[in-house]
C-alpha cells in the first residue's frame, strides 16, 4: 500500500518554527495498530489521519503511544494540507472528531481553528507532578490538563522539570501546562506530557482551549496574542467566545513523500 505523507510546521510563519505534524490521506482506515506504528515512525508530537468523504471530513489524530481527543497544530497542518494540495475549495472545512465538528476557516495564510471551551478549575497539585517541578506555581487549576500558573514569563522560560519524577504519572490523554503573563504578547505557555516520546511539545493548540478563557477572565480582553516557549516558538492568534474559542496561526510545508506500507 502507498500512502502520501506531509510535513507541515503549524503556528509559525517560517520553516523550522512551530509544530511540525505528518498528515496521511486515506481512502480506508488501516487497523489503529497500523496508524500508531506510522505515527511511532514519522517521529513528530502528533500525525493526522483523515478521510474526504466530500460530504464530511473524518480526522484523527495519533501521537506514537495514543489517539488523543483533541489536536490543534495537527489539524491545522491538515487544513493547510487540503488547502494547499488537493485543491479544497470551499471557504471552511468541517472535520468530524473525537471532540466533535472541528470548523477551520482560511484568511489569506492564516487558518483558524473553531474549537471547544475547556475552562480550567482550581484544583490540587498532584504530589508526583509537584516534587517534579523546580518552581512551585503561584495557582493551580484543571480541565483535560493541568494548568500551573506563574509570576512572570521568566519564570516559564527558565522552569526545570525532573522528567524521571514526572514520568510516574499518568494523565491519558492530558500534560501539564506552565502559563504567565506575557512580556511582548498577552501570555506565554510551555506543554509536557509525561510518558512520551516528545516530553515538551513544541506547539499546543489544544492546551490553548484552557488557557484562552482563564486568561480572557485574568486580562478582561477577548483577543489575544500568545506565544508558547518552546525552542521553535509558537504564534497563536486567540479569541475567546463564550463556549468556544478560535486559535488562529500560519503554517509552512516541510516535505512532500511517500510511505511504503507493503
Amino acid at each position: 500500500m502507498k500512502l502520501a505523507l506531509y510535513q507541515i510546521d503549524a503556528f509559525t510563519d517560517t520553516i523550522f518554527g512551530g509544530n511540525p505534524a505528518c498528515v496521511v490521506p486515506l481512502e480506508t482506515w488501516p487497523a489503529d495498530e497500523v496508524l500508531l506504528k506510522i505515527a511511532k515512525e514519522n517521529a513528530v508530537a502528533e500525525t493526522a489521519f483523515f478521510i474526504n468523504k466530500s460530504d464530511t471530513i473524518h480526522l484523527r489524530w495519533f501521537t506514537a503511544e495514543i489517539e488523543m481527543d483533541l489536536c490543534g497544530h495537527a489539524t491545522l497542518a491538515t487544513a493547510h494540507v487540503l488547502k494547499t494540495f488537493l485543491d479544497y475549495q470551499k471557504d471552511k472545512i468541517v472535520f468530524n472528531t473525537l471532540s466533535g465538528d472541528l470548523t477551520v476557516s482560511f484568511d489569506k495564510e492564516l487558518y483558524t481553528l473553531d474549537l471547544p471551551s475547556r475552562k480550567p478549575e482550581k484544583a490540587v497539585l498532584p504530589e508526583i507532578i509537584k516534587e517534579s517541578l523546580g518552581k512551585q506555581p503561584k495557582e493551580v487549576l484543571k480541565a483535560r490538563d493541568y494548568v500551573l500558573v506563574y509570576e512572570n514569563e521568566q519564570d516559564v522560560r527558565n522552569i526545570k522539570i525532573d522528567r524521571q519524577t514526572l514520568d510516574n504519572i499518568n494523565l491519558d490523554p492530558g500534560g501539564v501546562i506552565v502559563t504567565a503573563k506575557g512580556e511582548n504578547c498577552d501570555f506565554v505557555s510551555r506543554f509536557f506530557t509525561p510518558q512520551a516520546s516528545i516530553f515538551e511539545d513544541p506547539v499546543t493548540g489544544s492546551a490553548h482551549c484552557s488557557l484562552i478563557p482563564y486568561w480572557s477572565e485574568q486580562l478582561g480582553k477577548k483577543e489575544m496574542f500568545a506565544l508558547q516557549l518552546s525552542e521553535r516558538i509558537g504564534k497563536l492568534f486567540c479569541i475567546n467566545d463564550e463556549n468556544r474559542v478560535f486559535v488562529s496561526g500560519n503554517a509552512r510545508t516541510y516535505s512532500v513523500g511517500t510511505l511504503w506500507l507493503d
